[in-house]
């Protein structure tokens, strides 16, 4: 924080940046993320201006008071485009119609502005609706051959070159010939399912976002692919309802990896294979743990998809213990 810097002099009540380790109310206020092309340093900069200018406060996770709460950057890497997404706590058009104007104007390379609004006290950066301020409401990215139209709550990889490697190890490991029905858990916007249908006679994905599969059927369209579906609801209670069980199940879960009554699902339907796709070693130790009796891991292999992070994500491929 300021203080703890030796700055007096920087504005203790305003910051745009990261979360200080340890703390979900403060914010470190930087000038440059390294990891972003350098344009997504320049509309950091703007937003912190204009911010700060519009005499309107940041929302406090304390007070519950204040209007601007995030400010989401998107990246094709493909297309070198941007969404810029601003999560308020209200809705504003006066104030954030003509900045939106005023940064497509400023950069050509940014082809979405959208107004992410929710009064949830909740420190996501999701809103409850949303606002287009300029451009179009979806970004388009690449993963190898297949292009896919990201929403602004739509889970996608960040890192899309490393997610072509992410996802031929998940291929390789699938070991598809064609003849498999394929189940696609957390499946977001589609990307697994599609990135394997070329191999599957079918593949069901299932996500509880809306957004996402709306996103996800939009993407299969772009890739005239018929053999992919979609089903929205809790996993829990959509697996309930699976009356065949899948040739290969794919797996990948958030962070905090599968609830324990989806792994007691996922064990009772029995697949022949899993690939388990984890961005958390540690929930993924866990849920390898409670399928060790019925599965045994045959291949792990991380992939660094966030570099200059201790952050890593690993693929596992399991197999059915025969039963004697």
């Amino acid at each position: 924080m300021p203080d703890e810097l030796g700055n007096e002099d920087a504005d203790k009540g305003f910051a745009v940046g990261l979360h200080v380790p340890g703390t979900f109310h403060k914010v470190l206020d930087i000038e440059n993320c390294l990891l972003q092309p350098e344009l997504g340093n320049r509309i950091l900069t703007d937003a912190r201006n204009y911010m700060k200018a519009s005499g309107v406060s940041a929302y406090g996770l304390k007070s519950h008071e204040g209007f601007w709460r995030f400010l989401m950057l998107r990246h094709s890497s493909h297309n070198d485009q941007w969404m810029v997404n601003i999560i308020t706590s209200e809705e504003n058009q006066p104030l954030l119609g003509p900045w939106a104007r005023e940064l497509t104007d400023r950069y050509s390379n940014i082809v979405s502005v959208v107004n992410n609004v929710t009064s949830r006290k909740a420190g996501i950066a999701v809103g409850e609706y949303e606002v287009l301020l300029a451009g179009s409401s979806v970004l388009r990215d690449r993963i190898g051959r297949f292009e896919f139209e990201i929403s602004s709550n739509s889970f996608f990889q960040t890192n899309t070159l490393g997610a072509t490697l992410l996802y031929d190890t998940v291929k390789r490991y699938a070991g598809l010939t064609g003849k498999e029905k394929v189940l696609d858990l957390y499946c977001g916007t589609g990307s697994i399912g599609i990135y394997l249908s070329g191999d599957a006679l079918e593949v069901v994905g299932m996500e509880v976002v809306e957004s996402a599969l709306i996103d996800a059927e939009n993407n299969c369209r772009i890739n005239h692919i018929s053999n992919c579906r979609f089903i929205g609801g809790d996993i829990k209670e959509m697996l309930a309802g699976v009356t065949s069980r899948p040739d290969v199940l794919i797996i990948d879960p958030p962070r905090v990896g599968m609830h324990k009554d989806v792994l007691k699902q996922i064990l009772d339907m029995a697949s022949d294979k899993i690939i388990y796709v984890s961005c958390n070693p540690a929930t993924l130790a866990r849920d390898l743990a409670f399928m060790r009796e019925r599965y045994r891991i045959t291949a792990v292999q991380p992939v660094d998809m966030f570099p200059h992070t201790y952050h890593i994500e690993v693929v596992v491929k399991l197999e059915k213990i025969p039963v004697s």
